[in-house]
């Protein structure tokens, strides 16, 4: 079969453009000349059929309609064949693990359990990532995220996926708040704190409970962490995931004054490329996690 596709030289030359916008950064990071990436973009052009890539203008390089089309069907590939030259060409002495963590489940759920894995596998290594809320899973720096569901954004089709914990969401609030509630109804004429990625939190909640009218929101907040803290401190009643509070209500701090969890359909979720092999190691601790998620369910 006579093959088609252009050469890797070509296709790391056009995504390095795409990925910082501009000819002359694309050829200090790929080490060549500006000369050579324009040259290898030429090319591409003309094996593609004479199609244009890069629209420039006065602002710098833009891709246009073409070049999108053809970095979103080729990207996820190439990377996918560096990261396996690299494991080939440059085998770690050590086994590492790269986690990308939602903030408020990696510092209250996760990270108090991982010296439990790190006792059983003390040679794996792993390292904590920057979280980036507009995740677009093509890193190449991430070998395993921890993500929550958003409404309306499906999973990338090259994600091998599984659902931990977090679909339900109960009303918590400190010790001294509680005296006043009595029934359901009194949680209207409190301060009623949220998440302000998910304002519909309160609503779902009321809607189980049998409430009428809409509830009349207080502050928000963008971390979760930070809405946890909020109620600890009395300034009104959260709505939030049991997992994420394990150790509040362990201590006191919190409580759920009414046990009528809502599924909000969201929840967080394990993610990894499918198209990367995964080490021994990174396979053990996916096995782990998922134990460990079943046993806060079961909770």
């Amino acid at each position: 079969m006579k093959m088609r596709s252009p050469s890797l030289v070509e296709l790391h030359a056009f995504l390095a453009v795409c990925r910082v916008g501009s000819f002359r950064q694309a050829a200090e990071d790929l080490c060549v000349t500006q000369a050579a990436v324009s040259r290898a973009v030429q090319r591409l052009e003309q094996h593609l059929g004479g199609c244009r890539l890069f629209d420039r203008s006065s602002q710098g390089v833009l891709l246009s309609e073409r070049g999108r089309q053809l970095r979103q069907l080729t990207e996820r590939h190439v990377t996918a064949l560096e990261s396996a030259a690299e494991r080939f060409l440059a085998p770690r002495t050590s086994d590492k693990l790269r986690l990308s963590v939602i903030p408020t489940l990696g510092t209250k759920w996760l990270l108090p359990r991982l010296p439990r894995f790190q006792a059983l596998h003390p040679g794996l290594d792993i390292e904590m990532r920057q979280f980036r809320h507009d995740e677009d899973f093509s890193r190449d720096d991430v070998d395993l995220w921890i993500e929550v569901k958003r409404p309306r954004r499906p999973w990338p089709a090259h994600l091998q996926v599984a659902f931990l914990m977090g679909r339900d969401i109960v009303p918590v609030c400190a010790p001294q708040v509680l005296p006043r509630l009595k029934r359901p109804g009194d949680l209207l004429r409190e301060v009623l704190l949220h998440h302000t990625n998910f304002p519909d939190n309160w609503a779902r909640w009321a809607k189980l409970a049998g409430l009428r009218g809409k509830p009349k929101l207080g502050p928000g907040y963008d971390l979760s962490i930070n809405l946890i803290f909020a109620a600890k401190e009395g300034v009104g009643v959260a709505i939030t995931q049991p997992c994420l509070i394990e150790r509040e209500l362990q201590n006191g701090e919190l409580v759920i004054p009414f046990a009528l969890p809502v599924s909000t359909g969201r929840g967080y979720f394990m993610c990894a490329d499918r198209d990367r092999p995964a080490t021994a190691g990174q396979l053990a601790f996916m096995s782990w996690l998922l134990d460990e998620a079943r046993a806060t369910r079961r909770i």
